[in-house]
């Protein structure tokens, strides 16, 4: 096989499948900074932001035969290391126009024409919107009443994040004069003429998961945020998985309370259980049953999260016991004296960047991944910190974005399972661990 890269090829790609059903296939093992359609060859370069998302993807579909609309395609490292691609986009550059021309790099929420008009309106009346995606990645036409609003647009949005750490704005005047807008729907808006058709839309891939009314604003230094509602824990989900649920769960699921048994009663605790379950959603409450030291409830933050928890911690190894997770006839868990508190804890690791969390849910692992390190921290102290929960088969300290983290890896999943719930959230040298499982097979 080709040294990994962080570039992916893909073969047998027909004429029926399109970009965006490359993305979505590649979507939850991380950001997707080039996309490159080879037509006459059948063939796609799809290039990753590092190389430990192109290894996981590949890693994931050399058991699991990636399809696409019928059609079995298949994927291995590109012998290019990055891609150099000039994009034909419909801009000019910096010469003024009505109408922007907007990229969005690093997109882990899907964009709608709701969320750019709120992002754009506060600085001039916006005609039209139109959305479309190409190489480059999602782009967007956005008119304006004139001239100058663009230009002010543009000025102070350029190079800002519409959420925090993702969905960056590249904006540039468009050479286009006017746009055409056949159908007023997500994906396109003439807001001059309300009575167009919005066109047969699709069904919703993440029916059932309410409203978060939550305002965000686009970070970036200079002028003022601009305020929008947070995307719901649909899209989140949605463009997590690539617009469908995770590989072995269906269906939706309302039941945010598990009960968990089979626990080993001398070892563990509700920050222990906390610990472990906060990896597949928020936690709001746990109760330890006083009169059954082997069980505990736990409420998640909702039933998709509580789905999640079930899925991939049945039948886990946890200080020599393996766990039985169920949901349980408990809707929610009652708050009182032997109940723990958790839905105002900042460890809760869902209340940002969702849709990174959701993509890292897996079962178990023998491999940890470690950050929020001191930038001082060697490999030793790393190893001192977690040798005392099993055999240590291999380690390594790494930098990336200018953070420090690490992987540790051991001889079976318990001993990183009892690493993991032992050590997460503990204190090094003044920074708080954050641990989860990583889905690498080897460093």
């Amino acid at each position: 096989m080709t040294e990994p890269s962080k570039v992916i090829h893909v073969r047998n790609v027909g004429h029926e499948i399109s970009e965006n059903d490359l993305l979505q296939l590649f979507q939850p093992f991380g950001v997707i900074t080039k996309l490159v359609m080879l037509r006459a060859k059948n063939q796609a370069l799809i290039q990753m932001q590092d190389v430990p998302s192109a290894v996981n993807a590949l890693q994931f579909y050399a058991n699991v035969q990636p399809s696409i609309r019928g059609r079995n395609v298949y994927v291995q490292f590109s012998s290019h290391q990055e891609l150099t691609t000039m994009d034909q986009s419909q801009g000019r550059g910096d010469e003024p126009n009505r109408i922007l021309l907007v990229t969005v790099h690093h997109m882990l929420y899907p964009m709608t024409v709701d969320v750019l008009y709120q992002v754009f309106s506060p600085h001039g009346s916006v005609e039209k919107i139109v959305t479309f995606q190409k190489s480059a990645g999602f782009q967007a036409l956005i008119q304006y009443q004139s001239r100058q609003s663009a230009v002010a647009a543009r000025s102070t949005l350029q190079g800002r994040n519409i959420y925090d750490g993702c969905c960056q704005l590249d904006i540039q005047f468009s050479n286009l004069d006017e746009l055409q807008v056949n159908y007023n729907n997500d994906r396109s808006r003439d807001f001059t003429n309300p009575n167009l058709p919005t066109e047969q839309k699709g069904r919703p891939s993440q029916p059932g998961y309410g409203d978060a009314g939550n305002m965000y604003a686009a970070q970036g230094s200079g002028a003022r945020a601009v305020g929008f509602p947070q995307m719901a824990n649909a899209a989140a989900i949605a463009a997590a998985f690539g617009g469908g649920l995770p590989p072995g769960i269906t269906g939706t699921n309302d039941r945010c309370t598990v009960l968990v048994s089979n626990l080993n009663p001398d070892r563990i605790d509700e920050d222990k259980l906390f610990n472990l379950f906060s990896i597949y959603g928020n936690i709001m409450r746990i109760k330890l049953l006083r009169n059954k030291p082997d069980h505990a409830l736990i409420q998640m933050g909702d039933g998709f999260q509580a789905k999640l928890a079930v899925h991939f911690l049945r039948g886990a190894m946890l200080f020599e016991k393996r766990l039985e997770v169920n949901f349980s006839k408990h809707p929610k868990i009652t708050p009182g004296a032997d109940t723990h508190e958790y839905i105002s804890s900042n460890l809760n690791r869902f209340n940002r960047n969702a849709a990174k969390n959701y993509r890292y849910c897996c079962p178990p692992t023998k491999m940890i991944h470690l950050s929020t390190l001191p930038l001082d921290i060697t490999e030793e102290e790393i190893v001192s910190l977690v040798e005392e929960h099993g055999i240590i088969v291999n380690s390594k300290v790494f930098e990336m974005n200018g953070k420090k983290q690490a992987l540790v890896q051991f001889e079976n999943e318990e001993q990183a399972t009892e690493a993991l719930v032992c050590k997460h959230a503990s204190t090094l040298s003044g920074s708080v661990i954050r641990i989860s499982f990583s889905q690498l097979q080897n460093i």
